[in-house]
């Protein structure tokens, strides 16, 4: 039976979940041991961005004609995924298109001003915060605004040149102002202006959260682990996948199957003690079918000279004792019948490396009818006359001797019996069915027991001595076939035989 999920499969996706609760860890400990935000993690870049192009912008703009500055915009709003718009620091909009900001925006706008940077280069190295005299400036309190639910997603930038970045609900925007000089041509310091940059989405917006580099890590890290388990896991699913087979292969009775697991852990010893076990009930099973065929054949002698002294018996008793040498005469034919086929299970048995050659089925099946039909029972022969078979040709002729005589014993009455045989994949399947009561479902797989008879064929006037389909099944296993019983619907049963054809 396959397994629902491959071992190496569970081992690998154990892998990555504990890789995942590591980092999970790591965030938590990152989190409470030094405050860290995972928004203001991946925000960080974006903010820098954004203040590049905001002095991209400022210094743009003196460059610029006043009445082009909605182009200006235009155009960088064409190349960033934003819609720039530039106020004054009373509120007026002086760039692009006509927008009403929310309420906390324009409280920012109006009342979070500091000094017009420098918009001519980079600002110098020492320049790490606001001037001295607004390092302590409080932050006016955002008023009311039209959007109840305006909340603040990140705290206000230390260099005071964030306004705020702040979400709005319905429709839900973003919205982040950095303060820019504006100069208007004229002698004189520049105005404070506020460059205001409105987002529809701030997670799916690839300036503010770009997933390829993620998506790079994430491979990598997903490539490393592939490379670092791979081999432990494919090492552990050969081993297993070959002690699995070993342990079938010895379940079906070949105990000359080879265990090569050269491993110095676990999995080694078991394959050293799978080897060891089979090389136990090779013995074992071996011993016991020599010790039954021995037996077998020992017990033909006496049975001889029995039937002989019976004889003899028979000739000299008395007129009334006849009655008495009958029941005797068919106790000793019973069991002779018995030792016959205990003989032969053990024969097919021991020698199951018999070599194998061309048979005739249509052959075969005509000397088995020809042997085993002793009246006038329906039998339909449906056997082509050109298939042939590998296999032992007294092995074949007693395994279909036996299925036709359990079929005449149980089922003659029920209708014809048809024996059948065609090529199916590469190989033959002989059948022989009849229309009797059938078998119980739960022992179609124990009639090819030894010795097991189904509960009606118990009585010695309608069954056998059970060792008929026992023999069937090792003949037909020693010619390296296979044998299978199975109901026919709506009454009767069918064994089956397959055998590879001779032309294979």
């Amino acid at each position: 039976m396959k397994p629902q999920l491959p071992l190496s499969s569970r081992i690998l996706l154990l892998a990555f979940l504990n890789v995942a609760l590591l980092l999970a860890v790591f965030a938590i400990f990152a989190r409470m041991q030094y405050r860290f935000e995972l928004s203001s993690f991946l925000l960080a870049p974006a903010r820098d961005r954004m203040f590049a192009v905001s002095r991209l912008i400022a210094l743009d703009l003196p460059q610029t004609p006043r009445s082009s500055w909605n182009s200006l915009l235009a155009r960088y709003s064409a190349t960033y995924p934003a819609q720039f718009y530039l106020f004054l620091s009373d509120g007026s909009q002086v760039a692009g298109p006509p927008v009403t900001p929310p309420a906390a925006v324009m409280e920012s706008i109006r009342g979070d001003q500091g000094p017009p940077s420098e918009p001519r280069g980079p600002r110098p190295p020492h320049d790490h915060g606001p001037p001295p005299d607004q390092q302590h400036r409080p932050r006016p309190p955002h008023g009311p605004g039209p959007a109840p639910d305006d909340r603040s997603l990140h705290p206000p930038h230390d260099h005071g040149y964030f306004a705020a970045v702040m979400q709005q609900s319905n429709p839900r925007r973003y919205w982040v102002g950095v303060h820019v000089p504006i100069f208007s041509g004229s002698p004189g310091p520049p105005e404070h202006g506020t460059l205001v940059w409105m987002f529809s989405s701030v997670w799916t917006n690839p300036f503010f959260f770009d997933y390829r580099p993620w998506l790079g890590v994430i491979l990598a890290v997903v490539v490393v682990s592939v490379v670092c388990w791979l081999p432990l896991i494919r090492g552990l699913t050969r081993s297993i996948t070959q002690l699995t087979g070993a342990a079938e292969r010895i379940a079906e009775g070949d105990f000359e199957v080879p265990v090569s697991i050269e491993r110095r852990d676990e999995l080694g010893q078991l394959g050293n003690a799978i080897r060891s076990m089979a090389h136990r009930l090779s013995g074992y099973v071996h011993g016991q079918k020599r010790f039954l065929g021995d037996i077998a054949h020992e017990l033909c002698s006496p049975l001889a000279r029995i039937q002989v002294s019976l004889g003899i018996l028979e000739q000299r008793a008395a007129p009334g004792e006849a009655e008495y040498i009958e029941g005797l005469h068919e106790e000793i034919e019973h069991m002779a019948g018995l030792v016959n086929e205990l003989l032969s299970f053990s024969r097919a048995q021991v020698n199951a490396n018999t070599p194998l050659t061309k048979v005739n089925v249509a052959d075969t099946v005509a000397r088995v009818l020809e042997r085993e039909m002793p009246g006038p029972a329906a039998v339909e022969n449906r056997v082509p006359r050109h298939l042939e078979v590998m296999a032992h040709p007294e092995y074949l002729f007693r395994s279909l001797a036996n299925l036709v005589r359990n079929a005449l014993r149980y089922a003659a009455d029920g209708g014809p019996i048809v024996i059948a045989a065609h090529n199916r994949d590469e190989a033959v399947s002989i059948s022989v069915a009849d229309q009797g009561p059938g078998l119980p479902e739960a022992e179609l797989d124990q009639v090819f027991r030894p010795f097991y008879r189904p509960e009606f064929a118990r009585q010695r006037e309608t069954g056998g001595t059970g060792l008929g389909l026992a023999i069937v099944k090792s003949c037909i296993e020693a010619c390296g076939g296979s044998v299978v019983c199975r109901n026919r619907s709506p009454h009767g049963l069918e064994v089956e035989i397959r055998l590879a054809a001779a032309d294979a």
